[in-house]
């Protein structure tokens, strides 16, 4: 058997395809899935495979586990692109399977980033994976919930790639060192850990950049040299970013300012656009501190119009300094359950007139309709709370009364709430009340 992790393996290949096991056994990292018991390590024990969907980071490992189970479980192995393939390829690789089934010989076929594929694309595998002509296992890093049509999906089981520990990251950088015939500092491998962010394949793309930087021994300058202004896993469209921007809102909602700074820097760090962060954290002031601070929405437009002035990274101060004063101040949700509240009440009403007391009587004819008769103006109405027309309604009488706003205690929301209370007990006192029902 050939040693992988030889110094003699210098064939032309990238080392991360040199290093690529050839079993399960040379398999790093996954031990969710392939430790002793687990559900892919008993698969492997069993020599089967069925329909899968491996989901997670690049750089985890998804091809090479996909392959090396088909390899276990002696299957015909297909592998396509959903980058590159298209229908045609679809045909041509089910005219394999079937071939190969009419050897007595399973087939998997591989797709790898196959959210890429449109439904047609997708349901075209269907029939082939009903009748068993095919084994499908697709790879992708992004929510098959989401990205894979919800008939193959019903067809697949779903695993959950996580990113390589560091653990699994020193391994693999000790095969590397073997591999290339050459020493790595300590420094160099800390470094090569931080550079992967849990990714083993650009960690073997910047160490192979980095030996060829020199021919001794490979050090911490090398790994640096190498590496450039590698970005962390950051993914403009895609899980990682949804997730990050999740973390950072609940942060701010749970009022943890030193995480949701951490977020925020983290998504800048990714490659993040500013001005998307800046409109989240302006819907932010109202979803989440709304009337207990009405400052919030002003502070934080603010914020954004001097990101878009300074532009970055100085106007990145300024953003920041929404985040921690979100994550600082008293929050209510009170506004935006008012909001759903409501416009959930109006898609299930019928569309009631404006009230004749309420309508604008522009016009000599609408004052003869009486438009606008026996409106009760408030500023001419004293009461203890000032200006208030106790008892007058403002909803069409056809509608029950109803009450979508009810604000909470935290910060100034609580006087709002108080007046609020203090109205509706002169509304009930009162002798002229509009509606009489």
């Amino acid at each position: 058997m050939v040693d992988l992790f030889s110094a003699q393996a210098t064939d032309g290949r990238p080392l991360a395809e040199r290093l690529r096991p050839q079993s399960l056994s040379d398999y790093v990292g996954q031990t969710h899935l392939l430790a002793e018991g687990e559900p892919l390590a008993r698969l492997a024990q069993g020599g089967t495979v069925h329909s899968m969907i491996l989901w997670g980071p690049p750089g985890t490992g998804k091809t090479t586990l996909a392959r090396l189970l088909a390899q276990q479980a002696g299957c015909y192995w297909i592998n396509l692109s959903a980058v590159l393939a298209g229908v045609k390829d679809i045909r041509q690789a089910v005219a394999e399977a079937q071939m190969h089934k009419a050897r007595g010989q399973r087939t998997v076929l591989f797709v790898d980033e196959v959210h890429r594929f449109n439904k047609a694309q997708q349901d075209a595998f269907l029939p082939h994976v009903e009748d068993g002509t095919l084994t499908f296992i697709g790879a992708t890093t992004e929510n098959p919930s989401f990205e894979v049509n919800s008939a193959l999906l019903s067809r697949a089981r779903v695993y959950v790639l996580q990113p390589l520990t560091e653990d699994a990251l020193r391994d693999v950088i000790q095969r590397a060192a073997q591999t290339l015939g050459r020493g790595i500092s300590e420094t160099a491998r800390c470094e090569l850990v931080a550079v992967a962010d849990g990714d083993a394949r650009r960690m073997l793309n910047v160490l192979e950049v980095a030996a060829q930087l020199g021919d001794g021994n490979i050090d911490e300058d090398h790994i640096n040299r190498a590496s450039g202004s590698q970005m962390r896993r950051f993914d403009k469209g895609g899980d990682v970013f949804y997730e990050q921007i999740s973390a950072l809102h609940k942060s701010i909602r749970g009022s943890a300012p030193d995480a949701a700074l951490y977020w925020f820097c983290r998504m800048l760090d990714g490659g993040a656009d500013p001005r998307y962060i800046g409109r989240r954290l302006l819907r932010l002031a109202s979803e989440d501190v709304g009337n207990a601070d009405p400052r919030a929405v002003e502070m934080t437009l603010a914020a954004l119009q001097s990101f878009e002035r300074l532009g970055s990274p100085e106007g990145e101060l300024a953003l920041a300094q929404a985040v921690l004063y979100l994550a600082s101040v008293p929050k209510s949700d009170a506004v935006y359950r008012a909001y759903s509240a409501a416009r959930e009440y109006v898609a299930g009403q019928p569309s009631h007139p404006v009230p004749k007391h309420l309508a604008n009587a522009a016009t000599s004819l609408m004052r003869e309709m009486g438009v606008g008769e026996s409106y009760r103006h408030a500023h001419g109405e004293q009461t203890e709370m000032g200006a208030y027309a106790a008892g007058e309604d403002y909803l069409p009488l056809q509608m029950s009364p109803q009450q979508f706003y009810f604000p909470q205690t935290a910060g100034l929301e609580s006087k709002i709430k108080a007046r609020l209370e203090k109205l509706a007990a002169l509304d009930a006192a009162a002798t002229n009340k509009r509606r009489t029902e």
